[in-house]
């Protein structure tokens, strides 16, 4: 899958994450048993079986971490949440994604409570706008 399916720029050089193609990396994916427990654990804790200096080299890490986290067992609004989590992991605070359908306020309510932490989310049809605060220690 090309590089500029999974990740591109949008709204000047903010980052937007396409999680359709993400879902489509993961259903063509060949699943072992170890990766189906990894998409389906409840608590997930966003632990990544390889580190990003084993992954293949690409231009965002972001996009090879994602495609270990997202399932297609679990609902879209876990792998938004597993999607942010990684990106604030990546010190990654402000990006879009790319969704196939714009989501309910119920969904969005159900990612922040997933998140469990500050988030701003504002959806633009079929995008959503992601910031995630800064927190001060």
């Amino acid at each position: 899958m090309s590089e500029e399916k999974l990740a591109s720029a949008a709204y000047s050089d903010r980052i937007c994450l396409n999680y359709i193609d993400f879902l489509s990396a993961s259903c063509k994916k060949r699943w072992s048993f170890v990766d189906a427990i990894y998409g389906v654990i409840p608590f997930f804790g966003m632990i990544t079986r390889k580190s990003p200096a084993t992954l293949p080299s690409s231009s965002e890490p972001l996009k090879d971490l994602a495609l270990q986290i997202i399932s297609t067992q679990v609902s879209d609004e876990i792998n938004i949440a597993r999607l942010i989590t990684l990106a604030r992991q990546q010190n990654i605070g402000q990006f879009d994604i790319l969704l196939p359908y714009p989501l309910s306020d119920a969904q969005l309510d159900v990612i922040r409570q997933e998140y469990a932490r500050p988030l701003d989310l504002e959806q633009h049809d079929d995008r959503i706008s992601v910031k995630i605060p800064l927190l001060s220690h």
